[in-house]
């Protein structure tokens, strides 16, 4: 039997042992490769999850603007939220008939349309409204709140008589309620001082004493004078001391005499 050399059992063994070494390389380089396709798995699956949110934005802002242009075609171009009805409330004495002609808002129109603040100076040009107010009331109404003027005074003119209210305002040609006082003055109105310092006085008038007042005269704001339901005279003066005034002139009404005057109430005199 032939026999293989040893020299060649040894090289034998030198190659299975070399080859052992690059298995071992690669055993260490296989946590690497792992590793490297783990961070891509991650960065791949953070790239689907920013489009998969981006897709739901989008959808949101998609559902968002639908909304918005469904609404806005609601408004604009469908009569569901047109005017339909219009409130009236506060007036007494000036006609609803009136107020809603004054209002021009015709029934039909948007209500989104409706200029409120042009609406209400429109109506405020009526003399007997102290105040307005004008609301759209969603869905399809138009309200109008007013506040009447109340006639405090009223004055003699040649076309009749007039009334004004406690700011010298006059509003009406009409027959005065009773427990409206006679003003006179030269120049009757809100710009007037005198007619200002009258009213001033007798707005500050407690109602025991002005139910007694039947007119009240200024012929300048430190020339107040009342005319008394009973005939005599209560000299005023300025509007100062209006409390004071008021409450002498009540222990006044008791005395005798056709003139009392309380211009100063610290040194009080009748006639």
């Amino acid at each position: 039997m032939t026999r293989r050399p040893q020299r060649s059992r040894g090289t034998d063994s030198a190659e299975r042992r070399g080859g052992g070494r690059d298995d071992a390389a690669r055993m260490i380089s296989d946590p690497s490769k792992a590793e490297r396709d783990r961070k891509r798995q991650v960065r791949e699956d953070e790239r689907l999850r920013v489009a998969r949110s981006r897709r739901r934005v989008i959808l949101i802002a998609s559902a968002v603007a639908a909304i918005v242009i469904a609404g806005v075609c609601a408004v604009y171009f469908t009569p569901m939220l047109s005017v339909r009805a219009i409130e009236v409330d506060g007036a007494v004495s000036v006609s609803e008939t009136d107020i809603v002609a004054e209002l021009d808002v015709p029934l039909g129109e948007r209500l989104v349309s409706v200029d409120a603040g042009a609406a209400a100076q429109r109506v405020a040009s009526i003399p007997a409204l102290a105040s307005v107010r004008v609301q759209r009331m969603y869905p399809s109404t138009v309200r109008v709140t007013v506040t009447e003027r109340a006639a405090v005074v009223f004055v003699d003119e040649p076309d009749g008589t007039h009334l004004l209210d406690s700011t010298g305002v006059d509003f009406a040609v009409a027959p005065p309620a009773p427990g409206v006082v006679r003003l006179v003055t030269q120049s009757p109105g809100p710009a007037d001082p005198p007619t200002e310092s009258a009213l001033t006085a007798l707005d500050s008038m407690p109602v025991s004493l002005r139910g007694q007042i039947g007119e009240v005269r200024a012929s300048s704001v430190s020339d107040v004078s009342f005319l008394l339901l009973d005939g005599r005279t209560l000299v005023w003066g300025n509007q100062d001391n209006s409390e004071r005034k008021s409450a002498v002139a009540l222990a006044l009404l008791s005395q005798p005499g056709q003139i009392l005057d309380v211009s100063s109430p610290d040194l009080p005199t009748t006639k």
